[in-house]
């Protein structure tokens, strides 16, 4: 089928589900909702006529689809909450109200918001984790499922949705309004630590939990339970990986980063760690560091940390947003370079529930007083550690990639032995959206894997890519089918096998072998050199659209239009190639065009 998905955002969720109906063999194009109400409804209208799609599907749109084109062609829209549930906050009232179990709802659009026909549903159980963390495991599963089955119930023909009220409908229908702040608020002298997390967990992307800090007025964003620690209630206690720890009636959360709140008439603010939002106006507080090879019980909560289960170990990070910087990439590479002193035989890099990596920090990149010297510093740090998976050679290393990863972040996956993946992954190996040639030797790992002719179209297409089809690519080496709470402990129990069998240690030979001809063929230094002379320029030329994409995406400004490569001019079937390895189309003429001669790795 033409499937026209529509969207406020191309977010995670909508790339899953891009990703998945291209695997299924459907034509998919994606609109994006612009702000401005007749603007966008009129590039709505456009965007059906020029498609003509069979079916329409809103995976995540914060406005209403308009009158005459819901009522011309079916428009399923994906509701994060179990049927009957409306409201735009249905997954913040969720977490905090404490709810074990919620739900996933496709509805036909209808006059009503949240009000259509349901087309399908599912539920999910609801851990202790972060509202952005349980959207992109639990929700986007559940929402998975659902859209699929919708897609499958409307292709046949025959169904008929079950409505939500009227004649022989038993629904209880419960709408609840916005979730504003005067309901977030945190009362530090009385709320438990539990009531402080579920707050700070409700609102932990967006919009954050306003709050009086040190003076001035911040939204906190994320929260993690701290053990031992404790102090007067709302008072900082203790500083540790670029969080603030803040004393509760009955404990004490670990807050990662700060928001400042906007000014009148000011620019708009954007997340960071929260000791660098703070900045000089952080008291000197004691500095806690959670030492990787400490267990978790012991120091609570960490962004890093290592364990070993025999002769595998385990080298988890997990940094807000999948970003990743300058200080971030060092002290991971510390934790890196210690993990390969321990006496294993596989090391496994990930393995948490949420995003892999993104690459370079843009916030930091953002906020620092030279943007230019601050990108340069840090992707030469993603550079490093990069560099130190590439070149181990005592041990298998294995990316364990439980979240999406995108960007240098892939690039760092790709740098192991092999890549695992859950089989719910998103990967977008590309760096041209943010006006990026891209580095971390992706030159040279991304051609190794998949040939230099898919790797082009990869970065050149700037589309998502599923854990399905970057198997098929090569890109992968394995899916794991689990649900993101059971990711970790399947991986140890992989890595245990991996570790006991007699192949492994040939595989460890056959490595540096082939490690050693790679170089005698081409240096890794060449691969860098050639990456960073391009990212220099680009760095430090005022003119480069990359500071302007990156200052849009920081400061989350919307869309002046649709972007061209998501128009439904450009969409392309997936049924006719799905098999090969040389999916997708042709990369634009300019990227190729910046592809010095020398930057494909060809291989001896």
């Amino acid at each position: 089928m033409r499937i026209l998905l529509v969207a406020s955002v191309f977010n995670s969720l909508t790339q899953r589900i891009h990703a998945e109906l291209r695997d299924r063999g459907h034509t998919v194009a994606v609109e994006i909702a612009l702000p401005d109400d007749s603007v966008r409804d009129a590039s709505l209208r456009q965007a059906v006529r020029e498609f003509a799609p069979d079916l329409v599907v809103a995976p995540m749109l914060k406005t209403a689809i308009p009158q005459d084109v819901w009522a011309a062609h079916t428009c399923l829209v994906v509701h994060p909450g179990p049927p009957g549930d409306r409201g735009p906050s249905s997954l913040d009232w969720a977490i905090q109200e404490g709810a074990e179990t919620w739900g996933v709802t496709v509805l036909q659009a209808d006059e009503e918001m949240d009000a259509g026909a349901i087309w399908a549903s599912a539920t999910f159980p609801v851990p202790p984790v972060g509202k952005s963390d349980l959207y992109r495991n639990e929700v986007s599963d559940a929402a998975s499922r659902a859209v699929h089955l919708a897609v499958e119930r409307f292709s046949s023909g025959a169904y008929v949705p079950r409505p939500q009220s009227g004649a022989g409908a038993e629904l209880l229908i419960r709408t609840r309004p916005y979730l504003r702040q005067e309901h977030r608020r945190i009362d530090w002298a009385s709320d438990s630590t539990e009531t402080v997390l579920r707050k700070l967990r409700a609102a932990d992307s967006s919009p954050g939990v306003r709050d009086e800090l040190l003076g001035d007025e911040w939204f906190l964003h994320g929260g993690h339970p701290e053990p031992e620690m404790r102090g007067n209630p709302g008072e900082l206690v203790a500083v540790r990986a670029g969080a603030v720890c803040r004393a509760t009636a009955d404990g004490a959360v670990w807050i990662p980063e700060l928001r400042a709140c906007r000014r009148p008439d000011g620019p708009a603010t954007f997340k960071l760690p929260a000791t660098t939002a703070l900045g000089g106006r952080l008291p000197a507080l004691p500095r806690h560091p959670a030492p990787p090879h400490e267990q978790e019980h012991r120091i609570g909560w960490s962004d890093i940390s290592y364990r070993e289960e025999g002769q595998a170990g385990f080298l988890a990070f997990s940094f807000p947003g999948g970003a990743m910087s300058t200080t971030q990439c060092r002290r991971l590479l510390d934790a890196y370079r210690m993990a390969c002193r321990r006496p294993t035989s596989v090391l496994v890099l990930g393995g948490g529930r949420d995003f892999f990596s993104n690459g370079i920090h843009l916030n930091v990149i953002e906020a620092a007083a030279d943007p230019g010297e601050e990108s340069w510093a840090n992707i030469n740090a993603m550079n490093d550690l990069v560099e130190a998976v590439l070149t181990t050679n005592d041990r298998l290393v294995v990316s364990a990639v439980a979240g999406n990863a995108a960007a240098g972040g892939v690039m760092l996956a790709l740098a192991a032995d092999e890549v695992w993946c859950r089989q719910a992954t998103v990967l977008n190996p590309h760096y041209r959206l943010m006006g990026l040639y891209g580095s971390e030797y992706w030159t040279y790992t991304l051609p190794r894997r998949v040939g230099a002719a898919v790797a082009e179209r990869l970065t050149g297409t700037a589309l998502p890519v599923s854990a399905e089809a970057a198997v098929r690519l090569g890109l992968v080496d394995r899916t794991v089918d689990c649900d993101a709470q059971s990711f970790s402990d399947e991986v140890a129990r992989l890595a245990a096998q991996f570790a006991a069998s007699p192949a492994t240690r040939l595989r460890i030979a056959a490595k540096k072998a082939e490690r050693d001809r790679d170089e005698a063929h081409k240096p890794l230094a060449a691969y860098r050199a050639e990456e960073l002379t391009v990212m220099r320029r680009i760095f430090f030329d005022p003119r480069s659209s990359y500071h302007a994409l990156r200052r849009a995406f920081v400061r989350k400004d919307p869309p002046a239009g649709r972007p061209p490569h998501l128009a439904p001019s450009s969409a392309t079937g997936s049924a006719g190639k799905r098999r090969g390895r040389d999916t997708g189309v042709a990369a634009p003429e300019a990227h190729r065009a910046a592809l010095p001669p020398s930057a494909i790795h060809q291989g001896p």
